[in-house]
């Protein structure tokens, strides 16, 4: 069996932490036993908490840790001011060394966020526990100094695809070090019900009852494709004036850094382009199951996306993807099996693929029936699970079971 602690340092609980609580809740309990260094801090109100999420988890040992104030893209005042606070953290986390000790933990798991690396890597080398970075976001120069060093240090560096693995690699990493193991989405809720009627929620929105919905849901994100969706709606409107599209997402303050409203510059986008009768921005919604049923088509031309959960939703959804041919995106929608894939910034070729799918419902049914079925099949828990077990494996220097998805050979560019 192997010994495993997750660290989770955030207290808003987001997609990484999402995606390491499905490592958690489904590995085989004869194979890993699963430890949660979590953080004591509560999650901002209304946001989704870390502790509640994680103490819903059947089956883990959680010691409850201080890991000090974030100040990664904080400004300088604030970083002063909760630099002050970090001292009170070091009790904790001489504790946590204790705990890793006592339990005999294995592996150290953490995220590419400061202190989940930083502290992770730092636990091991005090403890003798192997560590692992899991990489939710390309390598980039931006990242942290904390960051950086945990990168150097790690005994493994996973990504959330290939493509991720590969901007580790082509930053100066050795091969030997960095895995991808692809993301997944769990079915087993019955949340995600290809069968839901998307009506309710069409009347509901004001759509005209025959209208092709193209739909997105999203952060409010320069990188996520808004604008170039909005452009090639404009083209899809001289063929189909009754399309709509649907935006679903709030506003990411970092999506211009003191640049104002990101929503703000897409509605100008849509009054400019004429298209104020075509598109719908929702606002921030909990209900995507029934937004993503009242889709034609999801469109998300997102530019060098890591992995995107989203995607998974939609196909789960048997929805067909429309999405740049860039990023970890191909290794999730299958051109013209589950969606298709176009070259980056043509908004007339975005247009095309989109026009082809509005004209072909027999086409949407039979990509959104692939799609559905490549999320039942290949993208699962149980896969992920099997994976990040031989990256575990690769690391403790144990027998490995199956291959993994290393990217030992990845080309080298430093």
């Amino acid at each position: 069996m192997i010994r495993v602690l997750f660290m989770q340092s955030q207290s808003y609980f987001g997609s990484d932490s999402g995606i390491q609580a499905l490592l958690m809740r489904n590995y085989d309990r004869s194979e890993v036993e699963v430890h949660v260094a979590c953080t004591s801090e509560e999650a901002p109100p209304g946001a989704p908490s870390t502790i509640q999420n994680i103490h819903a988890i059947p089956d883990v040992h959680i010691r409850s840790t201080d890991f000090g104030p974030s100040i990664f893209m904080a400004d300088r005042a604030t970083r002063l001011k909760r630099a002050v606070r970090a001292p009170a953290a070091v009790p904790s986390l001489l504790g946590l060394a204790a705990y890793i000790r006592r339990h005999r933990i294995q592996v150290i798991h953490g995220t590419e966020k400061p202190r989940d690396a930083f502290y992770g890597v730092l636990l091991g080398k005090l403890t003798g526990a192997k560590s692992i970075v899991h990489m939710h976001v390309g390598y980039g120069d931006w990242q942290s100094r904390q960051t950086k060093w945990a990168l150097r240090q790690a005994d493994g560096l996973v990504g959330v695809s290939r493509f991720v693995a590969r901007t580790i690699v082509d930053a100066g990493y050795r091969p030997q070090r960095v895995h991808s193991v692809v993301n997944c989405l769990d079915l087993s809720s019955g949340k995600w019900d290809p069968t839901i009627d998307g009506g309710p929620t069409r009347a509901a929105l004001g759509i005209p009852a025959g209208a092709p919905v193209l739909g997105i849901s999203s952060r409010l994100y320069v990188y996520k494709g808004h604008s170039a969706l909005l452009d090639a709606l404009a083209l899809v409107k001289q063929d189909v004036p009754d399309v709509r599209l649907v935006i679903v997402g709030e506003d990411d303050p970092r999506a211009h850094p003191g640049g104002g409203s990101f929503r703000s510059e897409l509605e100008a986008q849509t009054r400019r382009l004429g298209l104020e009768s075509n598109v719908i921005f929702t606002g921030f919604r909990t209900d995507i199951p029934q937004l993503l049923a009242a889709f034609d088509v999801y469109a998300m031309p997102t530019w060098e996306e890591p992995c995107a959960i989203a995607f998974l939703e939609a196909m789960a959804m048997g929805k067909p993807v429309v999405a740049w041919h860039s990023g970890g995106t191909p290794e999730l929608v299958v051109h013209n099996q589950t969606g298709l894939l176009v070259e980056p910034n043509s908004p007339p070729a975005l247009a095309g693929a989109l026009l082809s799918l509005v004209r072909d419902p027999a086409l949407r049914r039979r990509f959104g029936e692939a799609g559905r079925q490549r999320v039942e099949q290949t993208l699962t828990p149980a896969r992920m699970c099997s994976e990040m077990v031989e990256v575990y494996r690769a690391v403790i220097g144990a027998p490995r079971h199956h291959p993994t998805g290393s990217t030992a050979s990845l080309p080298h560019s430093a």
